[in-house]
């Protein structure tokens, strides 16, 4: 049995027959966006046999599933990275597991450093596009059709109606919004200044360690996909101050409010 029949296959038992449409994965100081889900159903990631754990401070490491606008979701309230040692093909297997669950769309949420002088810490930019620049791909390894091609279209990663519908609601909820290009990096340090030079001139607005293993994913098993980046600070050599994960945190749970205001109202339309 695959990692992702196996992941599916307890998760469903977890689930009692809750099916859900919608996911979420939420970054760090994030989390507290799976509070709105009502009537929640939590799956610690560590009730999974095989699953990889998430040790980063400001990520749960759970599933809650349940009802948000009377849309059935499933949140992973916290998210594995590569530079906690794990594959990308692991989180590949995650994002299988969720579409035999039947997961049809897929919302992300990162904290992510500005690259662009314009996008300030505290800022929510929509992710257009993304560059991986982590060295690695979730989809390396033997293919299984019944998920996805071989060699996976990328044009639509970032769905363009969810965009449309994102940038529409944002505005009639007054929430204001940028768009912009997502560069990945594997981490865990913070880039250094040469570094944020380089990943501007390449077309980079924000810089991260997640997301794009699971877009990649999501695209490859046709799971429409929207991502949002809260800007937590500027890229070193952008701001005079050192970098730290508490800047991070502190920043991105400034944000939350109107990222979750903004993400409910997603679902329900959606």
């Amino acid at each position: 049995m695959t990692k992702s029949a196996s992941f599916y296959n307890q998760l469903k038992q977890h689930l009692n027959g809750f099916a859900p449409e919608i996911a979420l994965i939420l970054g760090s100081g994030l989390g507290e966006l799976a509070d709105n889900i009502k009537n929640p159903i939590i799956v610690p990631y560590s009730s999974i046999k095989d699953f990889p754990q998430s040790s980063v401070v400001g990520h749960k490491g759970q599933f809650v599933c349940g009802v948000i606008n009377g849309k059935k979701v499933i949140c992973m309230q916290g998210r594995v990275h590569l530079y906690e040692g794990h594959k990308a093909q692991e989180i590949c297997q995650i994002i299988k597991a969720l579409k035999l669950l039947g997961v049809k769309k897929l919302i992300v949420t990162n904290a992510a450093g500005s690259l662009n002088p314009k996008l300030k810490a505290g800022s929510i930019m929509m992710i257009t596009d993304h560059i991986n620049m982590s060295f690695t791909n979730p989809l390396i390894g033997p293919n299984d059709d019944s998920f996805g091609p071989r060699f996976s279209d990328m044009s639509n990663s970032y769905d363009q109606e969810l965009q449309a519908l994102a940038l529409n609601l944002a505005k009639e909820e007054k929430i204001k919004i940028h768009q912009g290009v997502y560069l990945m990096v594997s981490g865990p340090n913070f880039e250094t200044k040469a570094e944020v030079k380089a990943f501007g001139i390449l077309g980079g607005d924000a810089v991260g360690m997640s997301t794009v293993p699971e877009v990649i994913s999501a695209a490859y098993c046709g799971i429409k996909t929207l991502g949002f980046s809260v800007i937590t600070n500027m890229g070193t050599g952008l701001q005079k101050s050192p970098q730290s994960h508490d800047e991070t945190l502190a920043m991105a749970s400034k944000a939350t409010n109107s990222l979750a205001i903004l993400i409910n109202k997603i679902i329900e339309r959606i």
